[in-house]
């Protein structure tokens, strides 16, 4: 039985039971050469190696035991058990694995230690097919500058045999890479991997294992090239873990600007996201350190030159960033735009222009009639995307001279423009939230003729019909749904969780549900029905398919229930 404690993308901290036995993931296991007491071990004798878990043997090399002839050399399973299985490259393309296996080794993956490629799609491929209540082990593989980067692409269990290796021969395998020394040094290299395992647990619990991984790649050019293949090719892979309420973190280097919750960010706004429809002024503003932006000072300021032109309800402020490239005022208590942190030199690599050109490209398409820049030295960023755009900045963006001119610019900006109405704009601006949140499906079905926002940016509250349907909090940084609002969700189809006959007295457990939305994320809304009736709603702890694959652990954390 697998219970998942902690989640960081697709790296996890588990706990593996069966009877008396107890692993913890993600874990090293010990090469050995007699019995020894440890739950799980390879034994190598006389030839053979052998999977020790609980005390029974199951060999990981050909020569065996064949649960399937695919012939030496072959690939394919060579080993199963009631509880484990084996596996060994070129994985087949028709591998199923019998009912009950709970843990599934690959037992030949030192052949893809120099391969990137081929280790980003063995990965991928595995996982894919043992789902998330599997235990997945690579075998002959780790060292201490590659176990965080295996952990972060969803492998669990590792041995210790490279660095045993490596250490007779003088080599030490340290996170940073490896060095050569004098005489035999395994008992050190087993110990920084053991230290590195620890860390990356630690990690992961912190919400932080890619900020780990993004150090330790640049310990070798094929761990920078397993990377960037796994970004390229395993997004959609990556993406199905990110949890859309992560916490803080840091982008430090170049690999970071394509994080999967960074790209997603980027890819919903390109596919979502539409402008408030009556906003027809587009100011551009710069980040800030302190997030969420409007917390800040430096904003603060911004938004009393923006309201003493008189005309705020036509301006739409739009932060430019890096990594996320464009963040609207309404999403800026969103994650990830309230949560990183990045270097600020004033220097712009060429991958950040880019993001930011096309997003800026897609918003003006959109439709504005003036474009103001208060970016200051940063407007090249945008140079050429319009004709008419007006600079506003005079030195620092907070003098008092950039100041006057951004609300002179606006006051100019909106001259002769009709004076827009608070309640109209704050409904138009919750729909295009909702849209970004949810799909411009659902918002368009909840912002009717007959809905309306109440309350100040962020703390809005959606009613209809003096029935509250979502509240957003900057705590929360997005809408959370009513019962009555998650009825409607559900009619468009989306973030559903099909639960179990039975009646629902707390969270909804994984053993509890029959399907989910694959499209829900962790930190997501997640709307609970049972025999086709919403019975409840809540926040999504796992992901869709994690919600279908695991027996054990809370699937969506219970905000709200349904009246009998």
């Amino acid at each position: 039985m697998l219970d998942v404690n902690y989640r960081s993308f697709r790296g996890r901290v588990c706990e593996y039971k069966d009877g008396d036995v107890s692993i913890p993931t993600p874990a090293v296991i010990r090469t050995v050469t007699t019995t020894c007491d440890d739950p799980m071990y390879v034994l190598v004798d006389g030839g053979r190696r052998d999977l020790v878990l609980g005390g029974a043997r199951y060999p990981l090399d050909p020569g065996t035991v064949f649960s399937t002839p695919f012939g030496a050399g072959s690939g394919g399973v060579i080993m199963c058990g009631p509880k484990a299985a084996s596996v060994r490259l070129p994985i087949p393309k028709d591998l199923e694995l019998p009912e009950g296996v709970e843990m599934l080794f690959l037992s030949n993956a030192y052949d893809l230690r120099n391969n990137p490629r081929a280790l980003v799609d063995a990965v991928i491929e595995l996982r894919g097919k043992v789902g998330y209540n599997v235990v997945l082990g690579f075998l002959g593989i780790a060292e201490p500058s590659t176990l965080a980067l295996l952990a972060y692409m969803g492998v669990d269990v590792f041995d210790d045999i490279l660095c045993r290796t490596f250490g007779v021969r003088g080599v030490r395998t340290i996170p940073e890479g490896l060095i050569q020394s004098e005489g035999d040094v395994t008992e050190e290299n087993l110990d920084d991997l053991r230290r590195e395992c620890s860390k990356t647990a630690d990690f992961i619990k912190g919400g932080r294992l890619r900020e780990l991984v993004d150090q330790r790649s640049s310990a070798s050019p094929s761990s920078v090239a397993a990377l960037r293949v796994f970004d390229r090719v395993g997004y959609d892979y990556q993406a199905e873990t990110v949890d859309d309420a992560g916490s803080r973190f840091s982008c430090n280097t170049t690999q970071s600007l394509r994080r999967p919750d960074v790209l997603k960010y980027r890819n919903m706004f390109m596919e979502r996201y539409r402008k408030p429809a009556h906003k027809k002024v587009l100011l551009l503003l710069p980040c800030s350190a302190k997030k969420p932006y409007h917390t800040s000072k430096t904003h603060k300021r911004f938004s009393f030159a923006i309201h003493a032109s008189n005309f705020d309800t036509a301006v739409h402020e739009v932060i430019v960033t890096s990594p996320l490239g464009l963040v609207p005022r309404e999403l800026d208590c969103f994650y990830p735009a309230n949560s990183y942190d990045i270097p600020v030199t004033g220097e712009w690599k060429c991958q950040e222009k880019q993001f930011i050109r096309e997003m800026l490209s897609h918003l003006l398409e959109q439709g504005y009639d003036k474009v103001i820049s208060h970016l200051g030295e940063d407007t090249e960023l945008i140079a050429g995307l319009r004709d008419d755009i007006v600079e506003t900045v005079v030195g620092d963006s907070v003098s008092p001279a950039s100041l006057s001119n951004l609300e002179t610019a606006l006051r100019e900006a909106t001259a002769g423009m009709k004076v827009g109405d608070y309640a109209e704009d704050r409904k138009e601006t919750i729909r295009s939230v909702l849209g970004f949140q949810f799909g411009n499906d659902v918002a368009d079905a909840i912002m009717d003729a007959d809905t309306f926002g109440t309350g100040r940016f962020p703390y809005w509250k959606i009613q209809r019909n003096k029935v509250q349907l979502a509240m957003m909090s900057e705590e929360r940084g997005a809408f959370s749904l009513t019962v009555d609002g998650a009825k409607i969700v559900a009619g468009c189809g989306h973030n559903i969780v099909n639960m179990m006959d039975f009646e629902l007295k707390g969270n909804l457990f994984a053993v509890g549900v029959i399907d989910a939305d694959p499209g829900i994320r962790i930190g997501d809304e997640a709307v609970v029905m049972k025999n086709g009736k919403v019975v409840a709603v809540g926040v999504a702890t796992m992901s869709g398919r994690e919600m279908t694959d695991l027996k054990r652990g809370i699937a969506v954390k219970i905000r709200h229930k349904a009246k009998d």
